[in-house]
C-alpha cells in the first residue's frame, strides 16, 4: 500500500484508496494508525472511500466507516474533506446515487480508477456487497448499487463490479481457518460467479494481489 500510494502520488497528485469492511482490515488500520508506517504516506493528499457500507446508522458498530474511524482516520493527520463515507441517512436508493454521484464529481472528466481498492472474501465467496444470487454481480452500467439481502433482512450499498474492476490495483485481504474451502474455490475452481461473486473481480487494466494467511491458504495448491 505504502508502495502503491507513493507511485499515484507521484503519477497523478494524489492516492486513492478504497476501503473493505468486515474484521480482516482491522489488523491493517491498527498498523497503518501507529508509526513506522503511519510516517510513510501522504495523508493529506489521500482520499479515503468505501466498497460497501451495511445501511445503518453511522454509530452503529457495525457500520464500516465507523469502524475504520476508530481504529484509523481519528489517529491520522487528514483533512477531513479528504473522507468520503458512504450515505445512510437516506433511502438505500438515493444513497446509492449519491455516492455515485461523489465518486463521478471527483473524478471528473477523468475514469473512475481508483488506485488502490481493498477487498474481503466471505465464506460464502462475496466479496464488497456483491453476495450470491443478487442481481448486482452482474451490474454493468451503474457504479454504486444498493442491494437488499433477505436473509438479513437489511439492505447494504456497493461498488459494482463495473467500477471495482476500472482500478489500478485491487487487493483481496483473506485470513483464518474458515476461508480455507471458499478461497480454494475461487481461486481453483471454474468460473461461477453467481455462486462465488468474488470471481467476477478482474481488474480491466490494472493488478490484482491476494494477501492471504497461512490458515486460509492451508489447502491452495503451490503454484497458487
Amino acid at each position: 500500500m505504502i508502495k502503491i500510494s507513493k507511485q499515484a502520488i507521484e503519477s497523478r497528485g494524489r492516492f486513492v484508496l478504497s476501503l473493505s469492511g468486515g474484521t480482516t482490515p482491522e489488523s491493517l488500520f491498527i498498523l497503518l494508525a501507529k508509526p513506522p508506517y503511519r510516517d510513510q504516506i501522504l495523508w493529506n493528499k489521500t482520499f479515503i472511500f468505501w466498497g460497501d457500507e451495511r445501511f445503518v446508522p453511522s454509530d452503529d458498530k457495525r457500520n464500516n466507516a465507523g469502524k475504520a474511524r476508530a481504529l484509523l482516520l481519528d489517529h491520522i493527520d487528514i483533512p477531513a474533506i479528504n473522507i468520503n463515507p458512504i450515505p445512510v441517512d437516506t433511502k438505500p436508493d438515493e444513497a446509492a446515487k449519491n455516492y455515485e454521484a461523489v465518486i463521478a464529481n471527483f473524478f471528473g472528466k477523468e475514469p473512475p480508477r481508483f488506485d488502490l481498492i481493498f477487498l474481503g472474501l466471505g465464506e460464502d465467496g462475496h466479496t464488497a456487497s456483491l453476495f450470491p444470487g443478487t442481481d448486482v454481480v452482474f451490474e454493468n452500467s451503474r457504479l454504486v448499487k444498493e442491494v437488499y439481502l433477505t436473509e438479513q433482512h437489511t439492505f447494504r450499498i456497493t461498488m459494482t463490479p463495473a467500477l471495482i474492476n476500472q482500478a489500478h490495483n485491487i487487493t483481496f485481504l483473506v485470513e483464518g481457518e474458515k476461508k480455507i474451502e471458499i478461497l480454494k474455490t475461487v481461486l481453483s475452481s471454474p468460473q461461477q460467479p453467481e455462486k462465488f461473486p468474488a470471481q467476477v473481480i478482474h481488474p480491466e487494466d490494472g493488478n490484482l494481489y491476494w494477501y492471504v494467511d497461512k490458515k486460509a491458504a492451508a489447502r491452495l495448491p503451490e503454484r497458487a
